[in-house]
This record gives structure tokens, sequence and C-alpha cells, in this order.
């Protein structure tokens, strides 16, 4: 019985993915599961972010822009994703949740692969189908969402050993909690800009006094 489980690192995935109630459930009394395969999944999500925006057919590409800023995707890929990760952690051990932050990383980056599998499979399709057709496109994105969706809440219901309905209010809470996570970060960016605007004009202010 226990030969059964002895996948590879990327049956793991294969395994969570299309057996996701005891996929998780087999990956955490295992112990199994990679941080590096996660953040290489997240920089695979962030990827194909640009490539949704850049890359999808003209005719369906509402999002192009002739000057492409990178920091939108960037905070809506890893950014949203490390949110994500410390918002459920806090949130999770208020509620004893069983879930380490390692846990957490890993099968939330797991859950995450049929969104970006089916991302990609959007934006390749766009580039050889007509107007008529983006039903097809507009298909493989809500599948990917909708699969992820579930994956994501199989994945926290193993990783802190809730109840369907605790996993729900938990994940309910952790969108809060991201909320709050990104409102800090904002105050903190402005603050850190405010005091450097601040220390340069300090600076530029002495040096023209010291040359003058």
């Amino acid at each position: 019985m226990d030969s059964m489980y002895n996948f590879s690192t990327l049956g793991w995935v294969a395994h969570v993915c299309f057996h996701p109630t005891e996929g998780f459930e087999d990956l955490r009394w295992k112990k199994k599961g990679s941080v590096k395969l996660s953040l290489f999944i997240v920089l695979l999500l962030f990827i194909a972010m640009v490539a949704n925006n850049r890359m999808r057919g003209f005719q369906f590409n509402t999002y192009y822009v002739k000057v492409f800023n990178v920091v939108p995707v960037i905070v809506q890929s890893v950014v949203y994703f490390a949110a994500w990760v410390i918002g459920n952690w806090c949130v999770c051990t208020l509620l004893d949740g069983e879930g380490t932050l390692k846990r957490i990383c890993i099968f939330s980056a797991y859950a995450l692969v049929p969104y970006i599998l089916c991302t990609y499979a959007a934006v390749f399709l766009s580039n050889f189908l007509i107007l008529d057709e983006a039903i097809w496109p507009d298909f493989f994105m809500y599948l990917g969402l909708g699969w992820s969706v579930v994956l994501m809440i199989s994945a926290m219901k193993a990783a802190h050993q809730y109840s369907m309905a605790k996993t729900i209010g938990s994940i309910l809470l952790t969108l809060v909690a991201m909320l709050l996570i990104l409102f800090l970060a904002i105050l903190l960016l402005s603050l850190f800009q405010q005091v450097y605007v601040f220390v340069y004009t300090l600076y530029t202010e002495i040096m023209y006094r010291v040359r003058g």
C-alpha cells in the first residue's frame, strides 16, 4: 500500500490535481512536496499572467497597451500569493490549524497548477481562433479557475485538518487578512517613499549650501 504513493515530485502534483480530496491528504501524510517546485509554480503563474496580457490574440486582448508595466502583474501574482500564504497562516494559527507556513505554501502553489496550465492553453488558442469562437479561450480560463478553487479548498482542508465549514470560514478570513496585509504594505511603502524624498531633499539642500 505504501508503494502506491511513491510518486515523483511532478507525480505528486498530478496526483493532487486529479484526486484533490485524497491527494492532499496523501501529500500531508507522506510529508511530500517541494518548496523549490512551489516557487517555480509561482514563477509560472507570473509568466502566465504576462502571456495573458501581452500574447493573447489581438482580437481577444482587451488589456494590450503599448507601454507594458510589469509591476501590476508582479502584485497580482507573486505579492498576492505571498499575502495569501502569510494571511492563511496567521488566521489558521489563531483557529488551531495544523498547517505550517511551508505546508501552506506548497499546497497553495500546487492548487494553482490547473489555472496556470489553462491560462497557457487559452492564450495559445486565442492566436488561432476568430472572435466568434471566443467561448473556447473563456472556457479554459473558467475551467482553470474553477478547478483551482476546488483544489485550494481541498488543500486548506487537508493542511489544517478542518471540517468543510471551518475550511470555508478560514478561507474567507484569509481574504480579509490579505486585504489588511496589502493595506499595511501600501502604508509602509508610502512611508518609506516619504522618508526617501525627505532624506534626498535634505541631502540636496546640504550639498547646495556646501557648494555655494
